[in-house]
């Protein structure tokens, strides 16, 4: 029975103390928050004003090229796969050019020939425009003979024409890249057979190493700081921890109407690599709009109670109260737009804060 009666004792000496303990740390006013009191002055900085807006990534227009064949024959040659990547001016494919080569040999030959009829006509005229100055022939033969030369050049001009033609179509067998970029789609595969009579025939689509653009919709009530040039900062839900950065390059001129509020199309460039990034995906946007001087505290220093930001301003009478009106806030420091002095000094840390 003492024994029992000494552990109860015991166990009711423990509970005071930590009851003890929990009341003097819980003590409003003596805990560790009031020995972090100090006091600041206001500063001025350069803040930049922002606007933010929410964005997709998309294709830029004409950012994804389809090449085909502007002949027909079989694919005799295939370099690219989907997803390779692929220079401007590197060979996409080969089409099978013995029949182009054929034809082009036969009109070369063809100027041969034609250019030997010149040849003669030339030898002609000369011959009987000697005769005529001797008048041993009439004048009328030195006017055929002069038109035969010009059906013969006339005659040969056009067979070098027809030449240069077949030579541009033995240059389009070898599909080339106009562009430099990715390829996103291969829609033939070697031996297969072409056929260019109405329409091309898609080979790949390509697109554009700078194919991706961000547009952002911006309200009516902040279109009017924004213009080409402003810094933009933007994150995807597929990378929250990465922050990639852009340029504003041009603001559509009429606006769209969404859920009965206007909102303008902003274009964004991006600036450095956007491999991590992919059509479709729905971007956080900042725009930087302006810079300038603005008066600053440390986020510690605003307080806020039902809605009102406030700070503490050290008096001779004590702390007092001022309402202000906050604006930016980065890097550890709040805006001060309206209430605070520069002069004045302010508590910060004087209580719990709810920010």
């Amino acid at each position: 029975m003492r024994r029992a009666a000494a552990l109860a004792a015991t166990g009711a000496v423990l509970a005071v103390l930590v009851a003890g303990v929990y009341w003097w740390q819980a003590r409003p006013g003596e805990g560790p928050a009031d020995a972090a009191v100090r006091v600041v002055t206001p500063e001025r900085r350069t803040v930049a004003s922002s606007v933010l807006a929410t964005g997709v990534v998309r294709l830029r227009v004409g950012a994804e090229v389809r090449v085909g064949s502007q002949v027909s024959g079989i694919v005799r040659e295939l370099n690219v796969t989907v997803g390779s990547h692929i220079d401007r001016g590197a060979v996409i494919a080969r089409i099978d050019s013995r029949g182009i080569e054929a034809r082009l040999a036969q009109a070369r030959a063809q100027i041969d020939v034609i250019e030997q009829d010149v040849a003669r006509a030339r030898v002609e005229l000369a011959r009987v425009q000697r005769l005529e100055e001797q008048r041993l022939v009439a004048e009328s033969e030195v006017e055929d003979r002069e038109l035969a030369l010009a059906e013969a050049t006339a005659r040969l001009e056009k067979a070098r024409r027809d030449a240069a033609v077949v030579e541009t179509e033995l240059g389009y067998a070898v599909i080339r890249a106009p562009i430099a970029g990715t390829v996103a789609s291969v829609t033939t595969q070697e031996g297969e057979t072409v056929a260019a009579s109405f329409t091309t025939p898609t080979f790949v689509t390509i697109i554009g190493d700078d194919a991706l653009q961000l547009v952002a919709m911006v309200d009516e009530t902040d279109i009017g700081g924004v213009a080409p040039g402003n810094p933009v900062g933007f994150t995807v839900e597929a990378f929250p921890a990465e922050e990639f950065r852009g340029h504003v390059e041009r603001v559509a001129p009429k606006g769209t109407i969404i859920s009965g509020v206007v909102n303008y199309e902003v274009m964004i460039g991006i600036d450095g690599s956007a491999e991590l990034l992919k059509p479709d995906m729905t971007a956080n946007v900042t725009i930087e709009t302006a810079q300038r001087e603005a008066l600053v505290v440390p986020n510690e220093a605003v307080l806020r109670e039902e809605g009102t930001r406030y700070v503490l301003v050290q008096t001779e009478a004590g702390a007092e109260r001022r309402e202000v009106v906050v604006g930016a806030r980065a890097g550890g420091v709040t805006e001060i737009r309206r209430g605070l002095a520069p002069t004045e000094r302010v508590l910060v840390g004087a209580v719990r804060q709810e920010n």
